[in-house]
Parts: structure tokens; sequence; C-alpha cells
């Protein structure tokens, strides 16, 4: 798997309804070197934003928009 809005998706879809996931692991999921992957995650994760699929939140605050560390979940427990 090499595109990171699947694989977030699908890393949610296995987890509890109310679970979160950090970029990194989405990252890990799709390249070897998954630093590389880091702005491809990023870029993936606004879209699932902007597309209503996921929420954002940082130590159990919500994030309106990605800024500094942050935890990603399924939208209203979807």
């Amino acid at each position: 798997m090499t595109d990171p809005r699947t694989a977030a998706l699908s890393l949610l879809a296995r987890r509890a309804p109310d679970a979160t996931i950090c970029p990194s692991e989405v990252a890990r999921a799709i390249a070897p070197d998954w630093r590389s992957a880091m702005a491809a995650v990023h870029a993936a994760i606004d879209e699932l934003v902007q597309d209503g699929l996921v929420r954002l939140s940082w130590k159990g605050q919500p994030l309106a928009t990605r800024s500094g560390p942050y935890r990603i979940a399924r939208r209203d427990g979807d």
C-alpha cells in the first residue's frame, strides 16, 4: 500500500471506533523510509479532514486544522 489516504483509512478501520492513529503510523505503512513519506501523509490527512472523513486532535483536544503534533481519528466515531 503506497497511498497515504488509503493507508490512513485502513489503519483507522482496524481500530476501535474512538481510537486514534499517529501520522507516523501511516508513513510507516506506506514507505520503508517513513520520514520521507511524512509530507505526503500530511497532505493526505489535510484532504481527509477537508472531505470530512477524519478529525484531528492533540492530547484529547480537537484541532480544526493540522498544526504541530496531532492524532487522527474517524469522524464522529464512524
